[in-house]
């Protein structure tokens, strides 16, 4: 893929975004376990950051998926992984369905006010006993004249304690497995929906996730989005969006991670020189390196394909898969060659550690994509 002056200079705006306006007050948003996501997206939008290949008529910028690849890479570089999930699930994960197979009303009412920073959304697909087991999901509406009346819990789900609507998955018939479900879009002040609680994690203490319940929710029946009964396939392709993205951003992390850490062991000497003397340190960072570049050109080729409209899905799998793996080495690594000050939490090292743990987790966990792959591959009995 030929890089553009206009990628170029693209790539240069986000990352001085992100150097600027995003990093000094992490340190805030971590301490208060929370970021103020409508401020936040409220800015990016004025500068054309959310709606990157939605259509103008609706707020979007209508270009190619390669500044989305950009967007991600350069907000994997911020002091920690909140933001760029945040906003990962803002742009690439809830609301892809609504502006592919949304209606008119639909979007000029959630997808227009969400690329305009004005309303913050999130998906709604895990359960608490149903997480990667999508079609295991129990959550149900059932139809009233012209309302869904739904009713259960979802588990795990990023910026819910702020947003304005949901993009959710439940079921809307008896047929199990994946037939049956529907993407019905459910606004947080409807009666009957609340937030359950605000989970406490390991990593990642920025973003809001959370239990949601919903107690007779009822939302008109015309908040459906697509078809009805075909929620689970528009939902598969939603995650296959999702995927590129956490694939994306580790490349930034990564590239980040190693030039950070590159530069504390020049500084730091041991024995008379600098640690970054050492050989072994000098082989296993250029190793780690070389794989980052190795899944940042395989990114460029999942890009392109998806640029061309082609299925994706077993290169997006993939692409996940081996940045989860790849992150966790990246940080493990990096947190060695720091020592002892790696482990305490005044160093960049420890938050690293925690926050992109997740990438093997969620979005879809390693033995899930081993599994796609299996099946795609024909690899079962």
């Amino acid at each position: 893929m030929q890089v553009t002056d206009t990628e170029r200079a693209f790539r240069a705006m986000v990352r001085q975004y992100v150097e600027d306006k995003v990093n000094p007050r992490i340190p805030e948003w971590e301490d208060a376990g929370i970021m103020p996501l409508h401020e936040i997206f409220s800015d990016m939008a004025a500068l054309g950051m959310l709606g990157l290949e939605y259509d103008p008529a609706y707020g979007g910028q209508g270009a190619d998926h390669v500044y989305t690849l950009v967007l991600a890479e350069e907000f994997g570089r911020c002091d920690h992984g909140s933001l760029p999930m945040a906003l990962g699930v803002q742009v690439d994960m809830a609301t892809p369905s609504l502006a592919r197979f949304g209606t008119h009303e639909q979007k000029e009412r959630f997808l227009r006010p969400a690329l305009e920073g004005r309303m913050v959304a999130s998906i709604a697909v895990s359960e608490p006993d149903h997480g990667s087991d999508v079609a295991g999901i129990r959550t149900r509406a059932v139809r009233d004249g012209d309302e869904w009346v739904i009713n259960g819990s979802k588990m795990w789900i990023t910026n819910s304690v702020q947003a304005d609507w949901l993009c959710l998955l439940a079921r809307t018939s008896d047929e199990g497995g994946y037939a049956g479900m529907s993407q019905i879009i459910v606004p947080t002040d409807t009666p009957g929906f609340s937030v359950s609680r605000k989970l406490d994690k390991l990593g990642m203490r920025a973003s809001d996730t959370a239990l949601l319940a919903f107690d007779d929710c009822r939302v008109p029946v015309a908040n459906t989005i697509g078809a009805v009964g075909k929620g689970f396939q528009q939902q598969m392709a939603q995650f296959v969006v999702e995927r590129m993205w956490g694939a994306y951003a580790v490349v930034g992390a990564c590239d980040l991670a190693l030039e950070r850490t590159a530069a504390y062991l020049r500084e730091r000497t041991v024995f008379g020189e600098p640690l970054l003397a050492k050989q072994y340190i000098q082989f296993k960072l250029a190793e780690l390196a070389a794989e980052v570049d190795l899944l940042r050109s395989y990114n460029r080729s999942i890009a392109e394909a998806y640029q061309r409209g082609e299925d994706t899905t077993r290169q997006a799998t993939i692409a996940k898969l081996t940045a989860g793996r790849l992150v966790r080495r990246v940080a493990d690594e990096c947190l060695q060659f720091h020592g002892g000050i790696g482990y305490v939490e005044e160093t960049w090292t420890a938050r690293f550690f925690r926050d992109n743990r997740l990438t093997s987790i969620g979005g879809g966990a390693d033995e899930v994509m081993l599994q796609v792959l299996a099946r795609m591959d024909g690899f079962v009995a």
